[in-house]
């Protein structure tokens, strides 16, 4: 409205100012002209001279004008859209709203606990009313474990979001906190949900096992945090487990996953006998009561025989943050001791700006220790006004710029997740600036097109809830948007796309078709519908093979998603290695002499070619056709046939029916027949000559050899040696302080099921990549084998 009025108050200004100048200078202009006698003009001549200079300065003047009140125009709309200007103007209720929200997630290795904490959460923020068990060991499972499958597997497979409102006591008042949590799966097979989490988050709590520690997936997933800026608290769950050792999980966040860190609580009791935690910040003992641990009570007497280690752990706490705060850093130079309230603003900075976590302990199977982890994620976690949020301005070269979590800017979201649903496409969204209101209009920065939102959901698991607007920061899905995970949507005023999150490489395929060619239709829908939902689920058809092959994470990847083809759309299907693509090549010259003479009735088939077949070196895997017939024994016109038909042999070899590369024919002499020879008869024979000669020229089998690159930690080089000895050639070696990183020629055919094989030789630590690097000859057994399988084949296509 300001802009608004500011161009109008201007326009009104400008018309009186040029309307007086323009008066007062036509005037003068006329006593000029009249005065003077070498400008006599007739009236009629004055009348139109003083129109049209009046009105083409008037055209002049409007014109500046309107330039100007539209640059001032602009300039005082983008002063009032900076981020400066944005906090500036917002309001306390809007800055109030915003300190209050959360958008957290939980993720950690598989089985630390992640969806019992997450149920633990729920139950205590009163978003469901009694526990169910991971596993449906109840017969219902955990709330947000919604797929069947996960409820059998016991694993989450789909990361579900949820929302929730925790009342926590502040200076004696109860505030109320939104929190939008989002449960991710802690398989690395899963391993997209995770990341697409991450990449929309503002904190999340790294759940960790008291007995097992820092796991290989919870490095996975600290490198995920990593790569998003995500600020994290800990929590070591069961700490009811025989052989829990909070103190061996703190330090392994310190050295393994080098990210400073200091426990703020100490347990009471141990494995069994746990009974809750005293907050070191406070010291004070909190302990869960009453059915389900709703109840805690909290106590300033600390049990003597933990007192000295609650002191001891307290100034460990205080010496780690003075590594990290400058204000704590200064208090510790001079031997003061900061107030609790000074701890919690010291760990509240360093954890933002992720240069620390504080560590919390309990169990959520035991029901201990979930309400101050909660208080912790109030505290410590930033809301989506204290993250620095970036889009990319596409009219000044992708120059980055903040956005602000503020209603009244223009809107900017990013569609992070996609979900078909009984009512069409779901499409989870992250607004980051601006509000969005159930029937408004936006616009895809992908190809700028305009789109409705008719209906917006706040999600619970897989269960909905209707709202009418969305506010700035929040997490919401919304219905009828045909988009892909990772667009842009902005209200058509800005130029913005936000960066999209990063998509692993595929590592395993498989190939599958369905049993009954009945359900080819709902197959593809199928397909279609989980390469939406899942960037790193691919698929493609093999030109060769004209298999269809799909491509994913692993083998419990594909494995889910050839169950949930069966389940959901009632399609059974084969599956198999996928075929390798071989090749076929002569190793030496052999000469040929091939007639064909066919008669059936009629003009009959006449054809004889002369010649050699021979490796071609000059041009790598290229093959090459070469005519040295002299006197026309052979036309012209049969040249080309006899070139064809070459060309045609190639395409499909003899040994194997894969291409043939690297091969030469020349062809020297023939002979024809007045009326049985034609163009067909040539290139059939150029082909049967080819195939007669290719067993005497050395024919042999190629397979693809691909370059492999292997990291994991340096204490699993010797297992991994031991893998690659039968798979391949080892190429480069290069070993760093902490991990190795190996290079390898290996054979197609022995790396499936290799992402396997890697991760039980290195506890789930290890990663590998392959690219396509030559072809080698295949082993002679290998061959063998082969060429025996494919002359099975074609018998019995010969006998059906």
């Amino acid at each position: 409205m300001r802009v608004i009025r500011a161009v109008a108050t201007l326009h009104a200004g400008r018309a009186a100012a040029v309307r007086q100048g323009v008066r007062s200078v036509s005037l003068g202009a006329c006593r000029a002209a009249v005065e003077t006698p070498s400008l006599r003009w007739t009236g009629s001549q004055l009348e139109s001279r003083r129109l049209f200079s009046r009105s083409s300065y008037l055209r002049n003047a409007n014109m500046t004008a309107a330039e100007i009140a539209l640059k001032q125009a602009k300039e005082l709309a983008a002063s009032n859209m900076t981020p400066e200007a944005a906090a500036a103007r917002m309001t306390p209720e809007e800055a109030k709203r915003l300190a209050r929200v959360r958008n957290i997630g939980i993720a950690a290795h598989i089985d630390s606990g992640k969806t019992t904490v997450t149920e633990r959460i729920l139950f205590y923020t009163g978003r469901v009313k009694a526990i169910h068990e991971v596993r449906g060991r109840d017969g219902v499972g955990a709330k947000m474990d919604s797929m069947e499958l996960e409820r059998e597997r016991g694993i989450t497979i789909q990361s579900a979001a949820t929302f929730a409102d925790w009342k926590k006591k502040e200076k004696g008042v109860e505030e109320t906190y939104h929190v939008n949590l989002i449960d991710t799966p802690g398989h690395i097979d899963f391993t997209i949900e995770v990341e697409r989490a991450m990449r929309v988050l503002d904190g999340a709590v790294m759940v960790l096992c008291a007995v097992s520690g820092v796991q290989s997936q919870t490095i996975t997933v600290d490198r995920q945090m990593k790569r998003y800026n995500v600020p994290r608290i800990s929590f070591v769950n069961k700490m009811d487990r025989m052989g829990a050792n909070p103190w061996k999980a703190v330090e392994q966040i310190n050295t393994k996953l080098k990210i400073p860190a200091a426990a703020i609580q100490v347990p009471i009791g141990s494995e069994k006998e746990l009974e809750g935690v005293v907050d070191l910040i406070e010291m004070k003992c909190i302990r869960n009561d009453g059915q389900r641990g709703v109840n805690l009570k909290i106590s300033k007497e600390i049990p003597a025989e933990i007192k000295e280690l609650c002191e001891q752990k307290r100034q460990e706490l205080i010496e780690k943050l003075a590594d990290v705060d400058d204000e704590i850093a200064e208090m510790f130079l001079e031997e003061q001791t900061p107030t609790p309230d000074q701890i919690k603003a010291a760990i509240r900075r360093a954890t933002i700006a992720c240069k620390f976590t504080p560590v919390l302990m309990g169990s959520a199977i035991a029901d201990k220790g979930v309400q101050p982890m909660l208080d912790a994620v109030c505290d410590y976690l930033p809301n989506p006004n204290d993250t620095d949020n970036l889009a990319l301005d596409r009219a000044k070269g992708e120059q980055p710029v903040k956005l602000v979590p503020y209603n009244s800017l223009p809107f900017v979201g990013l569609a992070f997740k996609l979900e078909e649903n009984p009512y069409g496409q779901l499409t989870y969204m992250r607004v980051y600036q601006g509000s969005l209101k159930k029937g408004a209009y936006l616009y895809n920065s992908r190809g700028n097109k305009k789109v409705r939102i008719p209906r917006i959901v706040r999600m619970h698991s897989n269960e909905m809830e209707d709202v009418n607007e969305i506010g700035a920061g929040e997490i919401c899905a919304v219905f009828g948007v045909d988009c892909a995970s990772g667009d842009t949507f902005t209200d058509g005023g800005l130029p913005y796309s936000l960066s999209s999150m990063y998509v692993p490489d595929a590592v395993m395929s498989l190939s599958i078709k369905p049993k009954r060619s009945s359900d080819a239709d709902a197959f593809s829908k199928a397909m279609n519908r989980f390469m939406r939902e899942d960037p790193t689920f691919r698929l493609h058809v093999d030109e060769e093979s004209e298999e269809t092959i799909i491509s994913g994470m692993g083998e419990l990847h594909l494995e889910i998603y050839v169950e949930r083809l069966r389940r959901e759309y009632k399609v059974e299907c084969e599956t198999g290695q996928p075929r390798v693509s071989y090749r076929e090549t002569i190793t030496q010259k052999a000469e040929f002499d091939y007639l064909l003479k066919r008669q059936s009735g009629g003009p009959g088939d006449y054809a004889r070619v002369v010649g050699w077949i021979e490796p071609n070196p000059t041009e790598g895997e290229d093959n090459h056709f070469e005519s040295r017939v002299v006197g026309g024994t052979i036309p012209d016109k049969y040249i080309s046939a006899c070139q064809k038909g070459f060309q045609e042999a190639c395409i499909k070899g003899p040994l194997l029916g894969h291409k043939v590369i690297g091969s030469s024919m020349v062809v020297t002499d023939g002979a024809t027949h007045v009326t049985d020879s034609s163009d067909y008869a040539f290139n059939l024979a150029a082909q049967m000559a080819f195939g007669k000669a290719f067993a005497a020229a050395g024919g042999q089998v190629l397979e693809p050899l691909m370059k492999t690159t292997i990291s994991a930690p340096a204490e699993f080089q010797g297992n991994i040696l031991m893998l690659m000895n039968k798979r391949g050639t080892i190429v480069d070696t290069e070993v760093g302080a902490d991990e190795f990183t190996m290079v390898a020629d290996c054979s197609l055919n022995a790396m499936f099921g290799f992402s396997t094989h890697l991760r039980a030789a290195t506890q789930g630590k290890g990663e590998f990549s392959m690219e396509f690097s030559h072809y080698a000859p295949a082993p002679p057994h290998l061959q063998k084998e082969l060429v025996q399988k494919y002359q099975k084949e074609l018998e019995a296509k010969r006998t059906k």
